[in-house]
């Protein structure tokens, strides 16, 4: 059987790279306020095949997803088609110096796009891993999460913080990656033992380049000015007082900042100490946080949050930058497949993952 690069172009790729997605266990949106933030990596890939092209200066790459092949000189403005993450990494490695020849890509994933479990960092770090090793760039894994981050944001226009493209990039699957995104510091936590870390697509896909996404960015930014800090990341519990005397919805903004940080510190607490029943409880705060303080979620996320509580799951939470997406939840091993199935009969629109 042909493998998508043979079908597409006729011959063998030079090439095969692969890289996964995630689910964010805790400290959602403290990633761009140089927060903590502890997510996991994910058993569902975008495998990218990779050979030199025909044409200096041109990417040619086909899709299984969409069943279609395009092409984009470099230098080419974005197009709000899924090879701007492809040219946004080519281009941010001709901006450091890099010299890219033509290529050809052709890319294969089985990570549902729009579920909040990052399809387009694991599209970066697949893409930046597969240029590595055809052109043997002298670059690391942190490179290449940087390197992903800036084709983001700078090429496609969402300015997204670092935590999806580190844990693309340097997460081990089964293990939660603590990582500070200030400093990149960062170490691995092993999950709770005897249970699992459950996903649900709600069933309503998520759009945060054109969303509320880069609201939320701005007023962080504004709140940050008004508190006389570089960032959000600078406050902790002692200064809610002052953050509650911000206009709404800043003092709300600046709550979940302040709280969702502190979440995460306690939670890694709880995984080095194995306390399941603490990590759970600290997910469902979280929950109650994004919801109520910093608005990202969507009543389909907030039932299916119900459903996963109510038939049993120690803790339940949005993932993922919200506005629809998924729910992740922390479930006993023995229980699990009686509890699927009851929060599925619950949410006949979700999907597990």
């Amino acid at each position: 059987m042909k493998t998508p690069f043979e079908a597409a172009f006729g011959s063998a790729p030079a090439l095969v790279a692969s890289a996964p997605a995630r689910a964010n266990l805790l400290g959602e949106h403290t990633d761009y306020n140089e927060g903590f933030v502890l997510p996991t990596p994910l058993p569902y890939t975008t495998t990218v095949e990779i050979g030199r092209g025909l044409t200096d200066g041109v990417i040619e790459a086909y899709s299984t997803l969409y069943n279609q092949t395009r092409r984009r000189a470099y230098g080419a403005p974005k197009q709000d088609d899924w090879l701007d993450y492809v040219a946004g990494c080519v281009a941010q490695l001709e901006e450091r110096g890099h010299k890219v020849p033509g290529l050809r890509i052709a890319l294969d994933s089985n990570i549902v796009v729009g579920a909040g479990i990052s399809s387009s960092a694991a599209l970066e770090v697949a893409t930046l891993r597969a240029i590595r090793g055809l052109l043997d760039l002298k670059i690391d894994d942190t490179e290449i999460a940087l390197i992903g981050q800036a084709a983001e944001s700078r090429y496609v226009g969402m300015p997204c913080g670092i935590m999806d493209q580190m844990v693309s990039s340097l997460g081990t699957a089964g293990q939660a990656l603590f990582l500070d995104t200030r400093t990149l510091e960062r170490r691995l936590c092993d999950l709770p033992a005897g249970h699992k870390i459950a996903v649900i697509h709600s069933g309503v896909s998520h759009q945060l380049v054109d969303g509320g996404y880069k609201q939320r960015l701005e007023e962080c930014r504004t709140a940050a000015k008004l508190l006389g800090v570089p960032q959000l990341r600078d406050l902790g519990l002692a200064d809610l007082p002052r953050a509650a005397a911000l206009p709404e919805p800043l003092n709300r903004r600046v709550r979940h900042q302040i709280t969702e940080n502190r979440r995460v510190l306690d939670a890694v607490g709880a995984l080095e100490a194995g306390d399941a029943v603490l990590f759970g409880r600290l997910m469902s705060e979280s929950h109650a946080s994004q919801r109520d303080d910093y608005e990202v979620s969507v009543p389909a996320v907030d039932e299916l949050v119900e459903a996963a509580l109510r038939h049993g799951a120690l803790g339940a939470r949005l993932t993922g930058g919200g506005f629809g997406g998924s729910i992740i939840a922390l479930v006993k091993d023995a229980d699990f497949a009686a509890w699927r199935a009851a929060v599925v009969a619950d949410c006949p629109t979700c999907r597990p993952l």
